[in-house]
């Protein structure tokens, strides 16, 4: 829960101490039964989300007690898979300010859907100086822009929207805050029962031009805050679920076509997109200088053969299971986000019952698989 404070920033108010032991891997938890914390049946009551629109609401609603940091947001990058329901949900927690929302607009309809937001829409190349030199100018920026599906055989671009655009944005926005989504993948491998990377991990990838594209987007945002005292906050986010897309998603449409199942990446985190879009506009609060850094995922540390097995119960499909687990992964230890947030709202069984849903039904899919069982650094 996030609240502000006399001097008009955000307080991020810790949640009661968590109780003795936990998930492990493979299981989902137990249900919270701490007064105050969010419980399953709260998003049971209505069921799964039955259309997109209902999707959409529910990934753009307000957690209760939520506010901002004062002033104006730009968001750039608005027109990626996070990036329309993270606005919308900005726009919903305060109406009275301005969400402006930058991109190309490749997709049809988008700049329309988020006009009738009420989300200010501008056009633009952010690989363009004299573009981003016009865009207007804010307290608060969220930089969501990136390149990763692509990188082999168009490595330069992928450096150049990895690394160059934000040393751009960076000296644009100098008097800004600035929270900017990285990811897990700056992180080694670490052990599978290790609890996952913290922000305090070195940044020490595998091989690989992205993985290591997103190590020089911190170093660019980082450099800024060492030199300008530009302030600035890094999102290390460990796959958002959105019905629609994500590891779950994934693995899901497997099992339900009958495909196999690579087990090398074993195990992986998530988080609901609407925590992670609160999330991430919550930690605008947290920008500094020095450069601060926050991971953003679930809990849990998930076996993948576990998932397979649970979506096989629920669509009535065998998974089909190849290779063996490898004994480390890319995976995250949000133990400070949990202090500052709480614990996500929409827990991992919801997520599980829901994505089965949404794909028996033949729910609409992105089409953008995130290759969560990539080791080898090619994208």
């Amino acid at each position: 829960m996030a609240r502000k404070d006399e001097s008009g920033g955000t307080t991020l108010v810790p949640p009661p101490p968590p109780a003795q032991g936990g998930p492990t891997s493979g299981r989902a938890a137990a249900p919270d039964r701490r007064e105050g914390a969010p419980q399953r049946g709260v998003w049971e009551a209505n069921g799964p989300p039955a259309t997109e629109e209902d999707l959409e609401d529910i990934l753009s609603r307000p957690p209760p007690g939520f506010t901002l940091p004062p002033g104006d947001i730009l968001i750039l990058g608005v027109g990626g898979k996070m990036g329309p329901t993270l606005a919308r949900l900005a726009r919903r927690a305060d109406a009275s300010r301005r969400i402006i929302g930058v991109a190309r607009f490749s997709e049809p309809g988008l700049r329309q859907r988020l006009d009738a937001w009420g989300i200010e829409t501008i056009e633009a190349d952010l690989l363009d100086r004299t573009a981003l030199a016009r865009l207007p100018d804010v307290p608060n920026v969220v930089y969501m822009a990136g390149r990763k599906f692509g990188s082999s055989g168009a490595e330069h671009l992928t450096w150049a929207m990895n690394a160059t655009v934000p040393a751009m944005v960076a000296e644009r926005y100098a008097a800004s805050r600035i929270a900017f989504f990285s990811t897990g993948c700056v992180y080694p491998f670490v052990p599978v029962l290790s609890g996952g990377a913290t922000e305090d991990t070195p940044l020490t990838p595998p091989p690989g031009d992205y993985a290591w594209s997103c190590v020089a987007r911190e170093r660019a945002f980082e450099h800024a805050a060492a030199a300008h005292r530009t302030r600035c906050v890094a999102i290390r986010l460990n796959y958002a679920i959105d019905l629609r897309y994500g590891v779950l998603h994934d693995i899901a449409v497997k099992v339900r076509d009958g495909l196999p199942i690579d087990l090398a990446a074993g195990h992986v985190n998530v988080i609901w997109q609407g925590d992670a879009n609160a999330w991430a506009l919550a930690a605008l609060g947290l920008a500094d200088a020095p450069m601060a850094a926050l991971n953003v995922t679930g809990p849990e540390t998930i076996s993948v053969r576990w998932l397979a097995r649970e979506f096989a119960l629920r669509l009535g499909r065998d998974a089909v299971l190849t290779g063996e687990e490898a004994p480390t992964g890319w995976l995250n230890n949000a133990a400070r986000a949990f202090a500052l947030f709480g614990y996500p709202t929409v827990p991992l069984a919801t997520m599980i019952d829901w994505t089965a849903d949404w794909v028996a039904r033949g729910g609409r899919s992105l089409g953008k698989p995130t290759h969560y069982e990539v080791r080898d650094g090619t994208f």
